[in-house]
């Protein structure tokens, strides 16, 4: 007669009853964050949406800087100099400060002057050198929107904001993966597609999950990248440890500035990599043999000198600014240039003697600042037609995601009820301890996001939890 061992019998079920009383607190513990975090992360993210959307669609049809005005090819074109001549006895007084080759043979060049303190683009036509049209830079709709993008309107505190939804946005990835993670007998085919047979709460659910699902990969890809932007995480974080450094190039004079002050506002015209490098300065010995002939050098042999290195179509020429001053001829894919960031190229060249003082490629940045590089390019749309259209449908998936998310709560939420309605912390939590120590590691990792999360940590377990009033409000 088999021996049958009764109490192991018992263990089972009770085991698995524990499991799923466990799995079942962690859903909601999960959820309650994944909620916090989506009241903050949702407006934000539409904002971003909406944004990135304008500037993808200017940048695509008008030019980041409303630059790309079509002329009818005529044989031969003007010397640059008589373009650039044009363009600055148009506005009377000011100085040409950076020349703007055209992206083809049948568009406008454009020059930057600047004239009585203000920035304002000049197109030129190429062949006739007749100014065709005259601007404020960074005043049209594309720098408008990319304002709002990166500080609200509001400075440093809005792009602290921005940083902080960031970081909250990187927890509703990973509180809302682990609630689309099919449980409870549910196959994982179904968890791939949305339930259109289902109704109600429950089919917005569905369509929520999925398109979170499959948004996830590229939302994680845009808030890293932007991440690498703000002030904090981005500024004295990521860019420091990635910048390319100065001391690659040998026994070159080094200025005051950094690459960053060759950008202009809210929009860069530097590599990533490059911004907080020190520029090289002109006036030594220093550097190899560049320009042909004798200073003074005029924009047409530094633009000829750039063809001669292989620039092609749309690049950019900043003359030199004071004595120490370099030509700088860049081509790179952040600033509209070309559409593949491994052609990203530098050249700064002295101004008396025409050497080559630095010459910076893609292969020459940091693996930081070669995967930036990328993730620029990919984040604004810069990579082909294929990129517009995927960014496109992702900013239209985080506006879905952020209305759905207001949907559900609001057929959720008690009706005529002055509540939140927050989901409830489970009792007796356990490993609450683990979730303390995940929330420092990211406070080091992200500072700004971490310390806000210990924060709210705190309120809601020593404040909101234990006055009542305020958990009815709130739960």
């Amino acid at each position: 007669m088999t021996h049958i061992d009764t109490p192991a019998l018992e263990e089972a079920p009770a085991r698995t009853v524990v499991d799923r009383t466990l799995s079942r607190k962690f859903y909601m513990a999960a959820w309650r964050w994944h909620f916090y975090a989506g009241l903050y992360v949702a407006p934000f993210l539409a904002m971003l949406a909406v944004t990135g959307l304008i500037m993808l669609w200017v940048s695509a049809l008008d030019g980041r800087d409303g630059e790309k005005i079509t002329v009818t090819p005529q044989g031969e074109e003007t010397s640059i100099l008589a373009q650039a001549s044009a363009a600055q006895t148009a506005l009377h007084e000011g100085h040409v400060v950076e020349y703007i080759a055209p992206t083809a043979p049948d568009r406008a060049a454009v020059f930057r002057v600047d004239s009585g303190g203000e920035a304002k683009l000049v197109a030129v036509d190429p062949y006739t050198a007749e100014v065709l049209d005259i601007w404020s830079r960074q005043a049209g709709w594309y720098d408008f929107a990319s304002d709002i993008h990166g500080t609200l309107l509001i400075g440093d505190l809005g792009d602290r904001l921005i940083e902080i939804a960031a970081g909250f946005g990187i927890v509703l990835i990973i509180t809302g993966a682990y609630l689309w993670w099919p449980r409870d007998g549910q196959g994982a085919g179904r968890a791939f597609r949305p339930d259109l047979n289902a109704r109600g709460r429950s089919f917005w659910k569905s369509l929520h999950k999925t398109t979170g699902l499959y948004a996830a990969a590229l939302l994680l890809a845009f808030l890293l990248s932007g991440l690498s932007w703000a002030g904090i995480w981005g500024e004295k974080f990521v860019q420091a440890w990635s910048t390319f450094p100065a001391e690659k190039w040998d026994n070159v004079p080094l200025s005051d500035q950094t690459h960053a002050s060759l950008n202009h506002g809210a929009t860069k015209d530097v590599p990533w990599a490059l911004e907080q490098t020190p520029l090289p300065a002109s006036g030594s010995d220093a550097g190899v043999a560049g320009v042909p002939g004798a200073s003074p050098y005029n924009l047409d042999q530094i633009v000829a000198f750039g063809r001669s290195l292989g620039y092609e179509g749309r690049f950019r020429v900043a003359t030199p600014r004071g004595d120490t001053g370099v030509w700088t001829l860049a081509q790179d894919s952040m600033s509209n240039d070309s559409s593949d960031p491994s052609s990203d190229r530098t050249v700064h060249v002295d101004q008396y003697t025409g050497n080559v003082l630095a010459d910076v490629r893609f292969a020459d940045y940091s693996p930081g600042g070669k995967a930036m590089a990328v993730g620029i390019a990919f984040h604004e749309g810069d990579m082909g037609i294929w990129n517009l259209a995927l960014n496109t449908l992702f900013c239209l998936a985080v506006l879905f995601l952020s209305a759905s998310g207001i949907v559900m709560w609001w057929m959720r939420r008690p009706p005529h009820a002055l509540r939140l309605a927050a989901p409830p912390m489970p009792a007796d939590m356990p490993l609450w301890k683990g979730a303390v120590a995940l929330m420092l590691l990211v406070a080091l990792l992200f500072p700004l996001v971490g310390v806000t999360l210990l924060v709210l940590l705190a309120l809601d377990v020593l404040v909101i939890q234990r006055i009542k009033p305020l958990a009815r409000l709130l739960g």
